[in-house]
């Protein structure tokens, strides 16, 4: 539904049924047929999304895959092969395109993220920090590049982060508190130094993030926290915060879980893909 929505408006917006470039140079019984090409390597995701623009446009539209989502690509590959009515190929061409390129682009960055780690048992995660409205698939596309998706919405788990801290007088009570009410859901505590640590370890927190830590400072603090753990109590230590493929690779090396990147989904660029008309 988010789907179909998020298409109706990226349509409109670029008035693809009111073309007035295709509707007054192609005949409008002319058939088409076009290929979509990699311009360059990659991890293709959101062929599902691209299919369904063309269709929403019109039904007539023909694909036939070569390549699926979550595929590695390379420069030069076939994707897939289009055919229909001219007018709806040309007029849908940018706005299939834009979804495609986005979505790749957030599961090629995920997956150099994902490489750096050399199998290492950290895992990737994405964070909160994507645009209005495409969310959904933003963390598809991560998982598409073989990440994995942080909670997707406020109601998911809890993450109580600095302002949260600095308006809660007493953690551990309030940790207390809610679990009496929800009893199964994950609570993850942001901290960037020895007090904040010492307040989630006290609050026995399922997940304890060192937020933009330097390396050094990152080591004494998972120190800490695993002298403090047991075999009741072990907390996940997530880290977060002005990391890139090779400070990643670098804290994966150290006891760590999760390493949460914004990037991935908030500044990811397109993969450069192109659909070229080959039949008229």
């Amino acid at each position: 539904m988010i789907t179909k929505t998020l298409i109706n408006l990226a349509l409109e917006e670029d008035s693809v049924f009111n073309d007035i470039t295709t509707r007054e140079f192609v005949d409008e019984d002319k058939v088409a047929g076009a290929v979509l090409i990699a311009n360059k390597s990659g991890i293709l995701c959101g062929v599902g999304v691209f299919i369904k623009v063309f269709k929403t446009i019109d039904e007539r539209c023909r694909v036939s895959l070569k390549k699926r989502d979550c595929s590695h690509i390379k420069q030069g590959d076939k994707i897939l092969e289009i055919t229909g009515p001219a007018r709806a190929i040309l007029s849908g061409e940018r706005t299939a395109l834009n979804f495609l390129q986005y979505m790749s682009g957030i599961a090629t960055l995920t997956n150099k993220f994902v490489t750096s780690l050399n199998n290492g048992k950290a895992k990737i995660y994405d964070t909160r920090k994507t645009i209005p409205g495409y969310r959904k698939l933003a963390k598809y596309a991560v998982r598409c590049g073989g990440g994995t998706n942080h909670r997707i919405g406020l109601a998911d788990m809890v993450l109580i982060k600095d302002n949260h801290l600095k308006l809660t007088k007493d953690l551990s009570t309030k940790v207390s508190e809610f679990r009496e009410k929800y009893k199964n859901v994950p609570i993850e505590v942001e901290c960037e130094n020895i007090k904040q640590i010492n307040q989630a370890l006290d609050a026995k927190a399922d997940i304890i993030m060192l937020d933009n830590t330097n390396f050094e400072d990152t080591k004494k603090m998972i120190t800490l926290i695993r002298k403090h753990s047991t075999e009741r109590y072990k907390p996940e230590i997530e880290i977060s915060g002005g990391i890139n493929a090779e400070t990643a690779a670098e804290f994966a090396k150290v006891d760590v879980n999760r390493i949460s990147i914004g990037m991935i989904t908030h500044s990811s660029p397109v993969l450069d893909l192109s659909l070229e008309i080959t039949v008229t």
